[in-house]
């Protein structure tokens, strides 16, 4: 944390040559090494507020010798209002906090107001891809995300498709029996 982090920070102000991903809550970021590891000229961006996520992830850059990754230890939300317009050519929400109760619902963020600024940092044709395993989330995201002008759905199924890797909170949803949803939505080409 106290050497590799400051060498991985991600600075928003910087002009992206590369086609850039971004997953929104990495948690231990094996997703985001794994993807990291499989497309090597992608500069992965990965944001996470945890602290003990952002160290799992850095142990595994420093094990793996991973170069693409760097890191946001703040909230997506703020990352997003900096960077530029059509910045992002994927980006990834797994297994969010699903704030299953009807009073937390604001908190969940798929939600108008993340949407309208995801959709700004979209490139034209960019995938969001979201997994979750909560009914109410999922029903929430069925709600929500189609419709939202800017995206339209591309697949909705209960399998992982092959070149998004498990998660841990995946697993301990498979073995506590609940059964995952996988979404795919592209950003709209819009004239």
């Amino acid at each position: 944390m106290e050497t590799l982090l400051p060498l991985l920070l991600f600075d928003p102000a910087t002009a992206l040559g590369t086609p850039s991903w971004l997953e929104i809550g990495f948690g231990a970021g094996e997703h985001l090494a794994w993807q990291a590891i499989c497309n090597p000229n992608t500069l992965m961006i990965g944001c996470e507020v945890y602290r003990n996520g952002v160290a799992a992830l850095l142990g595994q850059i420093e094990r793996q010798k991973i170069s693409n990754i760097r890191i946001w230890p703040e909230d997506a939300r703020d990352l997003m209002d900096r960077l530029a317009d059509r910045a992002i050519a994927r980006a990834f929400l797994l297994f969010p906090d699903p704030w299953p109760k009807s009073r937390h619902a604001e908190r969940r963020f798929i939600g108008r107001g993340n949407l309208d600024s995801l959709a700004r940092i979209l490139a034209p044709g960019a995938e969001f891809r979201i997994a979750s395993d909560d009914p109410v989330y999922l029903d929430w995201v069925r709600e929500h995300l189609p419709a939202h002008p800017a995206f339209e759905p591309v697949e909705d199924t209960g399998v992982r498709p092959a070149d998004w890797p498990p998660t841990r909170y995946e697993q301990k949803a498979l073995r506590q029996g609940r059964r995952p949803s996988y979404f795919s939505y592209r950003r709209r080409v819009m004239a």
